[in-house]
């Protein structure tokens, strides 16, 4: 790792409390240089002197860094795993659930989860909280409105029941956005909650160190209720859950012993 990139990891943790050293360096590095020389900067440090400015070149660099790739049910079939076993199974064994959406970006993924709890109980008794460390997707996400190409694995009896068409847009019902409460977090440093039944956290994990994905896993674990479930993305199979105190429930669904 070169001297300038290293100081900008520093003086980055320091600005924000963000490690860029627990995220994979080429991935990070490659991502992170192309903004810059996109700007027209030479060098980290450069990109620094104006990110410490420059809040909206802040919010572009949180923006890059945290990829907000999402969509309403992506891989609807892991969803459909979710409504059909484990969701009867935590109801079954819980009066209520705590849930959380723990890379939340733009509202897609606990919106969804919301979308699917309402078939098991009336709205008033959903409560999700999402987390995110990147302000400009909480923000989008409060808002809810969202282009169609978001909504293209939903099923059609969500789309009708829980969005309105205002143009190109859809907005999402008031009674979905109420069950959720978005908060800022930073899951590598900031401390968990306690007691969840279910914790998804979906497509992020890719992106950190496998030291820094340990740690995590250690954290949802501890997070987790007794029987409580982690929901991980497509890519990110954990190969030994059993060192986590969690056993497979469902492909990529682990639940804790």
């Amino acid at each position: 790792m070169n001297q300038d990139y290293e100081n900008f990891i520093r003086l980055m943790k320091s600005k924000t409390g963000i490690d860029l050293s627990l995220y994979k360096e080429a991935q990070m590095k490659r991502r992170l240089t192309s903004l810059f020389q996109k700007k027209g900067f030479q060098s980290f440090q450069e990109f620094f002197k104006n990110l410490d400015r420059d809040q909206e070149l802040l919010q572009e660099f949180l923006d890059r860094m945290t990829i907000n790739v999402t969509e309403f049910y992506r891989n609807r079939s892991r969803w459909e795993a979710l409504e059909n076993k484990i969701l009867p199974r935590l109801l079954k064994e819980n009066r209520s659930l705590k849930i959380w959406s723990s890379a939340s970006s733009t509202g897609e993924e606990p919106y969804t989860i919301s979308m699917i709890l309402s078939r098991f109980m009336s709205m008033p008794q959903i409560s999700i909280l999402a987390t995110d460390i990147d302000e400009g997707a909480l923000e989008r996400a409060r808002h809810g409105i969202y282009a169609e190409r978001s909504l293209a694995e939903m099923p059609t009896e969500d789309k009708k029941k829980h969005f309105v068409k205002d143009g190109s847009v859809y907005k999402i019902s008031n009674d979905i956005k109420k069950t959720v409460q978005f908060k800022k977090m930073n899951l590598l440093s900031d401390p968990f909650g306690s007691g969840y039944h279910l914790i998804i956290c979906r497509n992020v994990l890719i992106y950190f160190t496998e030291e820094a994905k340990d740690i995590l896993y250690q954290k949802f674990s501890q997070a987790l209720a007794p029987g409580g479930v982690l929901f991980v993305g497509s890519t990110e199979q954990i190969f030994n859950p059993g060192q986590y105190g969690l056993e497979v429930e469902d492909t990529f669904f682990y639940k804790k012993v």
